[in-house]
């Protein structure tokens, strides 16, 4: 029996008395007081650019430590080789453009179909201006599984781009497998961990991954991107800075000032997902681990209940279809377009938005064009009763 206490997890979280059933979290979660009060007191503490000298100095000094220590505890990761941008997004490509200063002509890029394009497009592009090759991965359309990674792998292979999840059908690809496979074959292994970290104890080392991304705003946390990579991997990497700007690991790859409020924010975010379940373990990592194998249990018992309430409804496409898969649907309707199911929820205060996500390569592959299809997702405050207004929602919107 799980100790997972839903109700003790909402009352936490300001946005949901408004009373709206949240299924947009594969988009952004909602904000727990705590993580908020955390960003206004950083905004209204004595700040200033990191230092040791002024108290405001040490305040933001702080702030930048612990936000590294928290997220090294999340990902199981070198809290050294953790690095704070403004999305996930600006920092693939920051690194995509850093890695692909090694690339030429002959060289061998693979990307997938079932990635969001922020895994994707950073790469074609980088390869591209460095004249390398862009090798494709597709997955089954019928199961949702990813293809064998080593049907496009060569001795040419510099990097792999693979998603940890995906946030349109939830499909999780084998990490561990693939980094193997990407290894003997001497490349680099780029993972997009910014759909799973909000679903499961996430283990850098253990997926194998060389460079991992998340963002914390799928998380509970603020609106920002962090890159975990070991640090002696990014001692080797060199990108375009500011002349004055330090070359340490990781501040050179951070390209300016840190938001300070933020990452006070992303900690105080870590420190709610360690006490989702009651415990007195000493160590945050164990707490984290604990915690999330716990909501991992309380998502998939309500994704069953939510896979049988739309099995019961007519003329519904499930393409959310993958053995391995976060607690994520992508539906569509015969006849009907999920734009219009989007709009008709909301109105009866469903939040189940529609569309591509930007996994547009996904959407295509799966001859769903650029228009996607509804997406719900699970969140750590999801409850029975959030799923039962989706179902009968949607049982509503086809009558």
């Amino acid at each position: 029996m799980s100790s997972y206490d839903v109700e003790a997890v909402r009352a936490a979280f300001p946005a949901l008395k408004a009373g709206t059933a949240h299924f947009d979290g594969p988009g952004g979660t909602q904000v727990p007081e705590a993580v908020a009060r955390a960003v206004a007191e950083t905004l209204t503490s004595p700040i200033a650019n990191r230092g040791r000298t002024t108290q405001a100095e040490r305040n933001a000094d702080d702030v930048v430590l612990a936000a590294r220590t928290a997220m090294a505890d999340l990902l199981h990761a070198d809290p050294g080789g953790i690095v704070f941008g403004r999305s996930a997004t600006a920092l693939t490509m920051d690194l995509a453009r850093t890695l692909a200063a090694g690339w030429g002509p002959g060289d061998e890029v693979v990307v997938t179909r079932l990635d969001h394009d922020a895994n994707v497009r950073p790469w074609v592009l980088a390869a591209e201006a460095a004249g390398a090759t862009v090798r494709w991965l597709p997955f089954d359309p019928a199961t949702g599984e990813l293809d064998d990674v080593a049907t496009v792998l060569t001795d040419r292979t510099t990097l792999v781009a693979v998603t940890g999840a995906s946030n349109l059908i939830g499909t999780r690809p084998p990490l561990p497998e693939i980094a193997a496979a990407v290894h003997d074959a001497g490349a680099l292994l780029a993972v997009d961990g910014v759909h799973l970290t909000a679903h499961v104890a996430v283990d850098v080392a253990a997926f194998g991954a060389d460079f991992y991304t998340c963002s914390p705003y799928k998380f509970l946390g603020p609106h920002c991107g962090v890159l975990a990579a070991a640090p002696s991997l990014l001692e080797r990497l060199h990108p375009a800075k500011l002349l004055p700007s330090t070359g340490a690991v990781p501040e050179r790859f951070e390209l300016g000032t840190l938001p300070y409020e933020l990452m006070a924010g992303t900690t105080a975010a870590v420190d709610f997902l360690a006490d989702l379940v009651p415990g007195d373990a000493a160590d945050r990592r164990d707490r984290l681990v604990a915690s999330l194998t716990a909501l991992e249990e309380h998502e998939d018992a309500l994704l069953e209940r939510l896979q049988a309430g739309i099995a019961e409804l007519p003329g519904v496409t499930v393409w959310s279809r993958a053995a391995r898969r976060t607690p994520t649907v992508l539906l569509t309707f015969d006849g009907r377009d999920a734009a219009d199911a989007y709009r008709f929820l909301a109105e009866r205060g469903v939040n189940a938005p529609a569309g591509n996500f930007y996994a547009i390569e996904a959407s295509r592959w799966l001859g769903l064009g650029d228009a996607g299809g509804l997406r719900a997702g699970l969140a750590p405050y999801t409850d029975a009763d959030d799923v039962d207004r989706l179902v009968t929602g949607l049982a509503d919107f086809l009558r």
